[in-house]
């Protein structure tokens, strides 16, 4: 019929309800959406178009109801095999091998070698202290034999890491 919306009336959709159950009772956009089968992408649609103000990370942890706690939480003190996700005690191998002495002098030799110094971009880590500089593997983690060899690690800054890995990494650049 003319003048009728095609979609059937949803309380989130109405201001006064987004109101009274996102601010006042403090739901999250994440249970509103449960309630009605929604993503949370259309409670922030809407809460956006009513312009009612969204919380902060800091504002929604002192509301979050982070469920049981101590002894009453079905989790509590389930350690080793009484935990579900145990694995049988197996370290799994990127873990084990970023922790041990061969990564560790690795690293130290490709930081001496590129004199602190981004492969990419020549950035200096003296001379950008906030910018975190990663040790890139040129062939693959999962070359087991390369995995510590010194010929197949750079240094990168973190921006020229996340291109080398990114799509706009044309070229495939510092990638075998």
């Amino acid at each position: 019929m003319k003048g009728e919306h095609w979609r059937a009336p949803q309380p989130f959709r109405e201001k006064i309800w987004l109101e009274e159950h996102y601010i006042t009772q403090g739901m999250s956009t994440g249970e509103i959406a449960g309630l009605f089968g929604v993503t949370d992408g259309a409670i922030i649609y809407w809460l956006r178009k009513h312009n009612i103000q969204r919380r902060n990370v800091s504002q929604a942890r002192k509301i979050k109801r982070w469920g049981q706690s101590g002894t009453d939480n079905p989790m509590w003190n389930k350690r080793g095999e009484l935990n579900p996700r145990w694995l049988g005690g197996v370290t799994p191998d990127r873990q084990a091998f970023y922790t041990s002495v061969e990564w560790r002098r690795a690293c130290s030799a490709v930081w001496k070698r590129e004199a602190a110094t981004c492969k990419r971009c020549g950035l200096h880590h003296d001379n950008s202290p906030d910018m975190p500089f990663h040790i890139h593997h040129i062939v693959s983690f999962a070359d087991k034999k390369l995995r510590a060899d010194e010929d197949n690690l750079v240094l990168l800054c973190e921006s020229c890491h996340h291109f080398v890995h990114s799509k706009r990494n044309i070229n495939r650049e510092l990638l075998s």
